[in-house]
């Protein structure tokens, strides 16, 4: 019996390892969430990772496949957790569409420098007191 090179690693903690989650639980609960997808089925955190798997995850709004090239248990700088793994062409077109996306509508819904003050916020409150009436 020969044993592999590569380390049993659940798909929690490979997610957390590559730095795709702040957290082991943040990781476990978008999981069971149905929000990462382990070779196209939802999958369980315990599921162990096998290089070559593909994997979708959703980060915030963005959807993300990957292609898994390395495992790791530990968590380590953002270089070395970027070696673990490569994102799909399509993936990066289609998040980098949907960042252009939100910058633009950024543009249309612009936001004010700074709060209003003390005096603003009065106005502001009876103005909108007034509209009610």
């Amino acid at each position: 019996m020969t044993s592999t090179a590569t380390p049993n690693v659940r798909l929690d903690k490979w997610l957390w390892a590559a730095r795709f989650y702040k957290t082991r639980s943040l990781a476990k609960d978008m999981i069971e969430g149905g929000k990462v997808h382990y070779n196209n089925y939802r999958t369980k955190p315990g599921r162990i990772v096998e290089i070559g798997a593909h994997i979708e995850l959703w980060q915030g709004f963005n959807k993300i496949e990957v292609v898994v090239t390395g495992i790791s248990e530990q968590r380590q700088s953002a270089t070395i957790a970027r070696t673990l793994y490569e994102e799909t062409p399509e993936s990066i077109v289609r998040r980098e569409k949907q960042a252009e996306e939100h910058r633009m509508q950024v543009l249309f819904a612009p936001h004010p420098d700074n709060k209003p003050d003390k005096k603003q916020r009065r106005e502001l409150l009876s103005l909108k007191h007034n509209s009610d009436l």
